[in-house]
Parts: structure tokens; C-alpha cells; sequence
């Protein structure tokens, strides 16, 4: 057994534990689905409610690390359509999260992410590329983004959907999600702490020991990502959020 800031863990949940903020690091710099993968590995060791409030600082930090890199490319225009809707999703997700179970909550957000991948594959494939333009639809995916990132840090395929849909480059898609979540993420600090208290001092000294590995895997998302042509990142954003769709259900 690991003993840890009052933790315990066995040396097979330490390593689930050490592979969630590498998987974090990448998601943030450009890895998409890697942060989804990583919800039911922590879910594995802490359960539903508190393995939210865990990864909620391991989440911060990785998005200091996406921001510092790519805060420059980051298209402000549609980031102030959402984040207004976005809190609002916030606190409905707060509400919803103390009422149901972790079966329950495994499910919808399965659903979410089936629904919203069969989006992205049909706007991909369909010949009429129209961009919405109007506020329902930032109203609806913001919401939906605030609503799914509190109850379960499961945000990652609907911005995904709102970002690919207004068809942003590779670089502006990773800069304007990496200032949206580092907000959104900072304004769910109190409901974990006061009403959920899924964040405690205990919790938080055993995210900061995860630094090198958020570091580790930001570094290797970032070169993947390098690597990957414009035309292909779009289809590599669909096939990572499918892996993590996948793994929710299994």
C-alpha cells in the first residue's frame, strides 16, 4: 500500500492515479480525447463525486500549461459567446450532480458524447459546411459545455463539437479551448470546495505532486501535435472523442 496526504492506494491504483494527469497534459495541448480517457481511470480510484473534485486542480494546472503556449492563438469572439451560457451550466451541473448516482451519470455522459461525435462525423461528411451563426447555438452548446464539465470534467467533446462547427484551424481550435477551460475551470473551485467539498486541503497537496507529470504529457501533446497535418487534425479530434466515447460505455 501508498500512503498519501491520507490517501491510500494500491500500487495498481498509484499507477491509474500517475497516468491521469499525463493523459490531462495531453488533452490540453491538443490530444483531445486523452482527457476523457482519463475520467474513468481516476473514477476507478476515487469514485464518481470525489474523483471530480480530484482532478478538478490536476485540470488547472494542465491549463496554465495549454494557455502559456497557446494563449496567443485563442479567438475571443466566440469565447465571449459562451462563457456566459457556460456558467449557467455550471450551476445547473452543481444541482444535477448532488441528485444522481455515479450508474446514472456514467450513462448521460456517455449519451452526450455518442450524440455529439455523430454531429461532428455528419458535419465532416455533409457538402453544406454552413457555419450557425446564431446565439442558440452557442447558447445550447455553452450550457451543455458548462453543464457536463462540472458534473463530470466531460466538457472536452461538446466544445469540440461548438469549436470544429465554426471551423477554427488547428492552432486557434487548441488556444481558444485552452482559455475556455482554464476560466470555467477556475470558476468551479468554490462549488467543489463549499458545496460538494470534494476539494480539501489533503486533495489538493496530492494534485500538486502531479506537476512533472502534467508537464510530461503537455510536452508530448504538444509534439504529436506538431506532427499532425491541418487537413488530418479535424478527423483526429473525431477518432480520439470516439476512443473516449468507447471507454465511458465499457
Amino acid at each position: 500500500m501508498i500512503e498519501l496526504f491520507s490517501f491510500q492506494f494500491t500500487y495498481l491504483e498509484f499507477g491509474f492515479f500517475l497516468c491521469v494527469p499525463f493523459l490531462i497534459g495531453m488533452a490540453k495541448t491538443g490530444i483531445h480525447g486523452a482527457g476523457m480517457a482519463a475520467v474513468p481511470l481516476l473514477a476507478l480510484v476515487f469514485g464518481g463525486r470525489l474523483s471530480s473534485g480530484i482532478m478538478l486542480p490536476i485540470l488547472c494546472i494542465a491549463d496554465i500549461f495549454a494557455v502559456a503556449y497557446y494563449n496567443r492563438h485563442a479567438n475571443w469572439t466566440h469565447l465571449g459567446k459562451l462563457f456566459p451560457w457556460a456558467a449557467g451550466g455550471v450551476i445547473l451541473g452543481t444541482y444535477v450532480g448532488g441528485k444522481i448516482d455515479d450508474e446514472a451519470f456514467r450513462m448521460i455522459m456517455a449519451v452526450i458524447i455518442f450524440v455529439s461525435l455523430a454531429i461532428m462525423v455528419w458535419r465532416e461528411k455533409s457538402t453544406n459546411q454552413h457555419i450557425p451563426q446564431g446565439i442558440w447555438f452557442a447558447a445550447l452548446l455553452g450550457v451543455l459545455g458548462g453543464f457536463t464539465t462540472m458534473v463530470g470534467n466531460l466538457a472536452g467533446s461538446v466544445m469540440a463539437l461548438y469549436l470544429l462547427s465554426m471551423r477554427l484551424p488547428k492552432n486557434e481550435f487548441i488556444g481558444t479551448a485552452a482559455w475556455f477551460f482554464m476560466i470555467v475551470n477556475l470558476f468551479k473551485i468554490p462549488f467543489h470546495v463549499f458545496a460538494w467539498e470534494t476539494i480539501t486541503l489533503d486533495s489538493f497537496l496530492l494534485d500538486l505532486t502531479s506537476i512533472p507529470a502534467v508537464a510530461l504529457g503537455a510536452f508530448v501533446g504538444i509534439t504529436i501535435v506538431k506532427k499532425i497535418p491541418e487537413q488530418y487534425y479535424r478527423w483526429f479530434i473525431i477518432a480520439t472523442t470516439a476512443l473516449a466515447a468507447l471507454m465511458m460505455v465499457l
